[in-house]
Parts: C-alpha cells; structure tokens; sequence
C-alpha cells in the first residue's frame, strides 16, 4: 500500500520499493526484519539489504546493527558511495554519518524467543523452512521504469556475522528494465 501510494503520487520506483520495505523494518510484530527482527545466537540484531533502480546502480548494506531501516542505508550506499557494499561497523559508521539514529532493535517478544531457544538448541542455530524470511519489493512506476530491494534480519538465531544472500545484487535481488525484476528468498546457504 505504501508502494503504491508513492507510485500513485507520482513517485519513481525506486521510491516505492525504499518507503514499502521501511513499513516491516519498523514493525516490532515482524520478526523477519529491523526493529522486532530475530536476533542471532548471541542475542543481536543483525540486518542486512540491498536496492537497486533501472539503471542497474546498487547499494547494500550486511551485517548492520542498530539502524531501523537498513534499506534507506542500502540507498545511500547507492547514491553516496563510489561502493556497492558497506559491511559490519564500517555500514554502521556510514549510516550515523548520514544521520541515521543508532536504535536498540531487539524487542521484548524477540528477546523472550531467544531466551526459550537458548534453553533448548545448544547454541546450535537451526536450518530449516520455517526460520528465516526475507522482504522483497519490486516497482514499475509510471515512466515504466522498474526497482527493487531485498532486506531482512536473516535466519532467528544464526552464527554472529553470518551474511545469507538476500542483500546480494543478482541473488536477492535484480532489476532490468528490459528484462524485468526478481526477489527471492529461501535458506540463504
């Protein structure tokens, strides 16, 4: 809906897919992405995203801690950076110069998840369907121009500094404008 407000109001898709992937990166009840995303196995809140607009530029972030909105960093990767990617701290430092609020995103409901999974799993970070998803958002806007962008939280209690694919340009996500777009998600490995 937000998308398609933006697309409505003449926006450009790279704004469309941007403003819809902000929607579940700042819900605490989806647990998949940003703030109420599930944290890794050491109890933190790791995210990662990328975008990308007709024009075949990109920007993504992996590894990033305590930023709601890993998306609108991924853009100004994209539009501020000679780099596709920023990692870890270094996408971190980036996104507090560029004004970005650094944020504690583990909520309540996630940190109790985490809590009961520690009891039982032996540090051990399960792989299976049901224990990972991923938001993808794909635009064409009304000069027929198409975007995308990919952004998650990553497998519920996966090993500190593990990457899956969704931020990766071509494997979470690809646009072209002569050819279409894709979003993908599954185990990441």
């Amino acid at each position: 809906e937000a998308a398609m407000n933006k697309i409505k109001e003449g926006g450009s898709a790279l704004d469309a897919v941007e403003v819809s992937a902000r929607v579940p990166e700042a819900d605490p009840n989806d647990t998949s992405v940003g703030y109420g995303g599930m944290p890794d196995r050491d109890g933190f809140v790791t995210l990662d995203a990328c975008i990308m607009d007709e024009k075949g530029n990109a920007g993504c972030v992996t590894f990033l801690q305590n930023i709601m909105h890993p998306v609108s960093v991924a853009r100004k990767v994209m539009e501020k950076t000679p780099h596709v990617m920023l990692s870890g701290n270094g996408a971190f430092q980036f996104a507090i110069a560029q004004g970005f609020k650094k944020e504690n995103l583990l909520t309540e409901k996630a940190r109790l998840a985490w809590e009961e999974w520690k009891k039982k799993n032996n540090y051990t970070p399960p792989i299976n369907e049901k224990n990972h998803d991923t938001i993808g958002s794909l635009a064409i806007d009304n000069m027929n121009n198409i975007s995308g962008s990919c952004t998650t939280s990553g497998w519920a209690f996966k090993m500190h500094g593990r990457v899956g694919d969704s931020p990766i340009i071509g494997a979470g996500m690809y646009v072209d404008n002569e050819v279409g777009g894709a979003c993908a998600t599954g185990t990441g490995e």
